[in-house]
């Protein structure tokens, strides 16, 4: 028997043995709920069906949104709860579980969100009309298809090295990671066919401005005052632009400047400009602290003691301090399985990258020291600092960011090509 339809063989009896009673028992019988949809080995019930759509309906409200019909509006709820029926019984096929311990925390999480404590957040609900515990099943559910789209969508898509670097290329990939800037801008402007002597004067005009600015006037009270743009009344405010949307030399200039800073007046078409930067975001250099250390690891195992563990440690530090080659010690007594063989070195490494006991040994100890002995999780080490660096990853971090994007894009079309293909895959039946 085919799995898909032996629940629906079960379900059809009992309706066919309702249709065969007389008119007057089915008179007396009136169904509190019934099976709106069968998918697969589980079923939508009108209840499920019914609170659905009154959540939808309030939320369209809330946004002061017109209704659509209430069978349109009914149909596209029913297909949301069938496809996310499919999902969760993927989800319970694959053991995917949620422990109360995640689930609080995740209703902990989106109270917070929202600026509440968790007994507000009920509260809340119950002023609308919806059930905490509904809201927590919902939350479940939302949780359970998202660790089922982890894992069966997110982990097929691969972006290449080569697709990083033509994205960054782009204009669509300067355009999305370039800094950005909010802008207050004073123009003084000078008409099409202007003579020299108007853009002179305009140009002289301008040249005052930006002395008062320099000797600490009020920008957005000079740009009410002088200015012919079109945000003069607003202060001259522009809002957020990206370097990338502004014509040159904004486009490299800007990002010389520091929140607070303001332009010289500069020509353009339309006369001169005077710009202020407000805030700045986005396409910071990043420079991450690194360190180049190395060092023996010594653990307890079943023939070592943790005491005997702690003596072997020391007798290598005593054996270093002798002058004897620490690499050569490391490659002989050290259980780091990554990096005994090149000598204990872990190369050039961010601190936050290790655990906190070794993290603060290493912070703690001079370029060219070796420390002594200090315990971790892991067991008993000796390191050495042979140097400190300051890098510029923004290099690295724009290709994270790159690669962020592209995962998404290509997750969003994934995602609908996967929910198309389990649907037309599912068995349903729908009963409306």
């Amino acid at each position: 028997m085919n799995v898909k339809t032996k629940l629906s063989d079960c379900v059809r009896p009992l309706l066919l043995g309702a249709l065969l009673l007389g008119t007057s028992a089915m008179a007396e019988v009136q169904p509190l709920n019934r099976v709106v949809a069968i998918v697969d080995n589980d079923v939508i019930m009108q209840s499920q069906l019914d609170a659905r759509v009154r959540e939808v309906q309030q939320t369209i409200s809330k946004r002061g949104a017109e209704l659509p019909p209430q069978d349109v509006l009914t149909q596209q709820v029913l297909e949301r709860l069938i496809v996310e029926n499919i999902q969760l019984q993927i989800g319970d096929r694959s053991g995917i579980r949620i422990t109360d311990e995640e689930l609080n925390q995740a209703i902990g999480t989106i109270a917070q969100r929202n600026g509440m404590s968790v007994e507000q957040f009920q509260a809340a609900l119950a002023q609308d009309g919806l059930s905490y515990i509904e809201a927590r099943d919902q939350v479940r559910r939302e949780m359970i298809i998202s660790r089922v789209r982890q894992r069966r969508v997110a982990e097929r898509i691969q972006v290449t090295d080569q697709e990083v670097q033509n994205f960054l290329a782009s204009d669509l990939g300067k355009m999305q990671l370039s800094e950005e800037f909010r802008l207050a801008n004073i123009l003084i402007p000078t008409p099409d066919g202007a003579s020299s002597d108007a853009i002179r004067a305009a140009e002289t005009q301008a040249r005052d401005i930006y002395q008062q600015l320099q000797q600490g006037a009020d920008f957005a009270q000079l740009a009410i005052a002088r200015s012919a743009s079109e945000t003069a009344l607003e202060g001259g405010e522009m809002g957020w632009r990206k370097a990338a949307q502004l014509p040159p030399p904004f486009d490299t200039l800007l990002g010389s400047l520091s929140a607070g800073d303001v332009t010289e007046p500069i020509r353009t078409p339309g006369g001169f400009i005077i710009l202020k930067v407000l805030e700045k975001r986005g396409g910071e250099t990043l420079v991450r602290d690194e360190v180049n250390v190395r060092h023996i690891l010594i653990k307890p195992s079943e023939i070592r003691s943790a005491a005997e563990t702690q003596r072997l440690a020391e007798r290598i530090y005593q054996r270093i301090e002798a002058g004897e080659d620490f690499a050569e010690l490391a490659k002989s007594f050290s259980e780091d399985p990554g990096s005994a063989l090149n000598g204990g070195s872990l190369n050039w490494i961010a601190p936050n990258a290790l655990v906190p006991e070794f993290r603060e040994v290493m912070n703690n100890t001079p370029s060219g020291e070796v420390s002594k002995p200090f315990q971790s999780q892991f067991g008993w080490h000796v390191l050495q600092v042979m140097g400190r660096r300051a890098t510029d990853s923004s290099a690295q971090f724009r290709e994270q960011q790159a690669m962020t994007l592209l995962r998404n894009r290509k997750y969003d079309e994934e995602l609908q090509t996967w929910l198309r293909q389990i649907r037309d895959e599912a068995y349903v039946e729908t009963r409306i």
